[in-house]
């Protein structure tokens, strides 16, 4: 029988996603969005300033926590976690491992798996125009990752995502673009044609690698049927004008305010919901006063008063750039709801101190995204959960049925809902 291929490819993505559609089914069609942003500061924060001396509901505010302590309801403070397995060698690569809680970043014969958000946009990503939206600070490394475990590269041009997400081309570039993806379609034809050939003559291993590789091809379609759906439909329209890029990669408060008003209106338009932000972390000086050395430099402080007191410096105007993203978040109504109820906002560092390159009591803040705040939550460093119960957790919350991510032995306690 003859199948054109386009209705096959359109029916394959149907039945592939179909377990998600009747959980969303019973969940209830008119569902309102869920959305999640997690960032990761690469540098972490200095523990003794971020993470507070007190706990529960009527714990101390840190000095950076003051900065936000007008959103002290919709935000918890968590300390003590790290994830299963790391160590103090995994130093700066550990940040591969941020949002998948796969040890050994760095080491021979490493493989990541899929990160927090990948897995998330695998049920929800086809509700937008963009499944998901990888940003940095700078650089095209970041936190995202697919489940075969290759890095998803990020964007550092906020006017380029910015076109992306708010720009219509002109007639020509919409064919162009349409063109591309008939491209894309027979190229996947031809690729999975010569691997169905060439599997019958692999070994077991080998053949294994290759139904991977096969899997990739199918994400890729079902991609691109997403694509050209939404090829064909008007971007919304925002009121701002574009951005303009900043070339200075020492800069990291100018860009990261950047890659947060841009988060901003990619949520309030549900462009997408799924977002990840690797901060910059430069080895320049960033043109903030009072600050001399580089910030990288000053993470690694070894305790010098003067090296200190900068970093103390970079860190709270880091800070205000989380104030004011919560503030947008929080004036954005949706409906009976603020942006900020729906969207869980997640900011910790694969460093708990960058000084020793320790990855042990994480940094963690948790803000928005319908969970009861307001406290300090501090587990025991010596036998703490793993940090993927906290992602499962998320996950749930976001609308997500599954008891399992990563390293997670459950859920986080004493995170509950409304």
């Amino acid at each position: 029988m003859n199948i054109d291929r386009r209705r096959f490819l359109r029916a394959s993505s149907v039945a592939l996603a179909l377990p998600w559609l009747e959980a969303f089914a019973v969940r209830g069609a008119h569902s309102p969005p869920r959305r999640m942003v997690c960032i990761c500061a690469p540098l972490g924060f200095c523990p003794d300033y971020f993470i507070p001396k007190t706990t529960g509901q009527d714990y101390e505010l840190s000095p950076y926590l003051e900065i936000i302590k007008d959103y002290r309801d919709q935000f918890t403070v968590i300390s003590g976690l790290e994830h299963a397995g790391m160590s103090s060698s995994f130093g700066h690569q550990a940040s591969a491992s941020f949002l998948t809680g796969v040890p050994g970043a760095g080491r021979p014969g490493f493989r990541n798996r899929i990160s927090l958000d990948q897995f998330a946009a695998e049920h929800i990503g086809a509700h937008t125009r963009v499944p998901s939206l990888a940003l940095a600070g700078h650089g095209a490394g970041g936190l995202s990752w697919t489940r075969t475990g290759a890095l998803i590269p990020s964007d550092d041009s906020p006017s380029r995502v910015f076109s992306k997400l708010f720009l219509e081309g002109t007639p020509a570039q919409k064919q162009e673009q349409l063109r591309h993806l008939e491209d894309g379609y027979s190229i996947l034809d031809d690729l999975r044609e010569q691997a169905g050939s060439l599997s019958r003559k692999l070994g077991s291993e080998d053949r294994s690698k290759l139904d991977e590789y096969l899997t990739s091809i199918r994400e890729l379609e079902l991609q691109m049927v997403s694509e050209r759906d939404w090829a064909s439909k008007p971007k919304p329209k925002v009121d701002v004008a574009p951005p303009k890029d900043i070339s200075n990669p020492a800069d990291l408060i100018g860009r990261t305010r950047l890659l947060f008003d841009l988060t901003h209106l990619a949520l309030q338009t549900d462009s997408t919901r799924l977002i990840t932000i690797m901060l910059a972390g430069s080895t320049g000086s960033p043109p903030i006063e009072g600050v001399s050395l580089g910030h990288h430099d000053l993470s690694h402080h070894g305790k010098d008063p003067v090296k200190l007191a900068q970093l103390r410096i970079v860190e709270i105007e880091t800070m205000k750039t989380v104030r004011d993203l919560l503030a947008k978040l929080q004036q954005s109504k949706e409906d009976e709801a603020t942006v900020l109820d729906r969207t869980i906002l997640y900011l910790g560092s694969n460093l708990g101190d960058a000084s020793s390159h320790s990855t042990r009591n994480l940094p963690v803040l948790l803000a928005g995204g319908g969970f009861k705040h307001g406290q300090h939550r501090r587990f025991n460093p010596e036998n703490s959960p793993p940090l993927c119960n906290l992602y499962v957790s998320m996950l749930q919350r976001i609308g997500i049925d599954t008891d399992t991510f990563g390293s997670s032995n459950g859920t986080l306690t004493g995170l509950s809902m409304y």
